[in-house]
């Protein structure tokens, strides 16, 4: 019997039917050739020498106040407010305003499957600055290991991932079922890692798989500029305008977990379209 956590297909369809891929990759997508755009002189010292010093207080900061929080705070409301606070400082300290564009589409008042390309680590605290409502984010498992964060992602009732066999997949698909049907939106990266080179890359499953299994609707969400703000393997800010495109929910009525592959096929049609639409370099071609 397969482990594919299809659970809607008859066991015929099962056994020849591939699982949802993983909802996040083991390690980054990178390549051995391609090298991240460097900042200019001037920014990489600044960020050297004032920003990212700065930036690691915040994060202390901030991440301390969450943990004493997480001692009554069974709700995670007020930690995700102080987690938008610190994204909120980590974008000032970036010299990096964020325009929201279609915020009219989102779903407030309901969960939803958030998903969005991921370009850098700046992607977390734009969304985090600048979704206004509460949700939950999924993790590598791993990450529950180290000291201070994995105390904070537990507490503040985050949803680990491990993709280390399928039966393990199939329980991380479960708890973000089980955060959906009790209300909490779902915020992940279908792609799994950063791109390395700005583009979109192969998306997995998952999310899609969720989504449907809680008949909840995936929204897309476009990410745009973060990527030049701070690219893959590279450790200096190069300050620029950054976006959030909000596109229109995909509604999971009536799907059934064989549909999966389409939806995701879908998200990645939009996002690819949204982000060549509003990316500067690509609309100049």
């Amino acid at each position: 019997m397969s482990d594919s956590p299809t659970t809607d297909q008859t066991p015929s369809q099962a056994t020849t039917s591939a699982p949802p891929l993983p909802l996040v990759a083991e390690e980054e997508t990178s390549s051995a050739t391609t090298v991240s755009p460097q900042p200019p002189f001037f920014f990489r010292w600044l960020t050297y020498l004032l920003l990212m010093p700065l930036i690691a207080l915040s994060t202390a900061f901030f991440g301390c106040i969450s943990l004493i929080c997480g001692l009554w705070d069974k709700s995670g409301r007020q930690q995700h407010a102080i987690a938008s606070i610190w994204a909120r400082s980590l974008l000032l300290l970036s010299l990096s305003g964020v325009k929201v564009i279609g915020a009219g589409k989102l779903p407030l008042g309901q969960p939803a499957v958030y998903a969005s390309n991921h370009l850098s680590y700046m992607d977390t605290p734009v969304l985090f600055a600048h979704l206004p409502f509460q949700f939950r984010i999924l993790a590598k498992q791993s990450l529950w290991k180290i000291p201070f964060i994995g105390w904070y992602l537990d507490r503040s009732g985050q949803v680990p991932v491990d993709s280390n066999s399928g039966r393990s997949m199939i329980a991380s698909l479960g708890r973000g079922v089980a955060t959906l049907k009790s209300g909490m939106p779902l915020v992940l990266f279908p792609e799994g890692g950063r791109t390395a080179t700005g583009d979109l890359q192969t998306m997995m499953s998952g999310c899609a798989y969720m989504a449907i299994k809680a008949q909840v609707p995936l929204v897309p969400l476009t990410l745009v500029g973060t990527y030049e703000l701070l690219p893959i393997h590279v450790y200096a800010l190069y300050p620029r305008p950054l976006a959030i495109v909000v596109g229109d929910p995909i509604p999971t009525t009536g799907l059934t977990t064989r549909d999966a592959d389409t939806l995701t096929q879908q998200l990645y049609r939009t996002i690819s379209e949204t982000y060549n639409r509003h990316h500067p370099s690509r609309n100049a071609q």
